[in-house]
């Protein structure tokens, strides 16, 4: 890639991930290529849809949280490792204000540029949990695809502001749920 290409594609990433925090990821690409100080096309070259930008902006954090839960695969507290990596997802779903919905979307189509991030993120949640039902610590009737739903629930609650300053007590309602060892999650 050219120098000035370089140059044009890094300022449009840190643009629209400050974009995208301030009104979430269906703010105007025009505003960020705007605010980056490049035309349309510039964008629509480097990023041809919406959700191609996504994945570049969400890839390092949904890889963050792969190896995280791969590191956690060898936790001996089973379901505390599965309870960290809830708490975290969460947190990144959260920090990019509105995804969740992309995110949903992507896991259900193939030709979304996120499925893969989507898939792979979900199937590392979906091998913790496994860990924590084949010790009896977690119920058996939820699948990765139940994991994956419960984290955009508390997510996308997250990201309501009336919400807001109950999402530690429902984080535990629903870890607690999750698992079968009767202890409250602690907050």
């Amino acid at each position: 890639m050219r120098a000035d290409a370089k140059k044009n594609y890094d300022r449009l990433l840190a643009v629209a991930r400050e974009v995208f925090n301030e009104q979430g990821v269906e703010a105007s690409l025009r505003d960020v290529a705007r605010r980056a100080d490049v035309g349309l096309g510039t964008l629509y070259r480097h990023f041809p849809t919406r959700e191609a930008l996504l994945e570049v902006l969400l890839r390092a954090s949904f890889d963050e949280l792969t190896a995280k839960a791969k590191e956690l695969e060898t936790a001996d507290a089973v379901d505390e490792a599965l309870v960290s990596w809830l708490r975290e997802t969460i947190a990144v779903a959260h920090s990019h204000r509105g995804v969740i919905g992309s995110m949903t979307a992507a896991i259900e189509d193939p030709d979304s540029a996120l499925h893969a991030s989507c898939l792979s993120m979900r199937a590392s949640g979906e091998r913790l949990l496994n860990r924590a039902q084949a010790k009896g610590l977690a119920r058996n009737d939820i699948d990765g695809a139940d994991l994956f739903a419960l984290v955009g629930a508390l997510a996308w609650l997250n990201d309501q502001p009336a919400h807001t300053s109950r999402i530690d007590h429902l984080f535990g309602v629903i870890a607690s749920s999750i698992l079968t060892n009767g202890v409250p999650v602690s907050v």
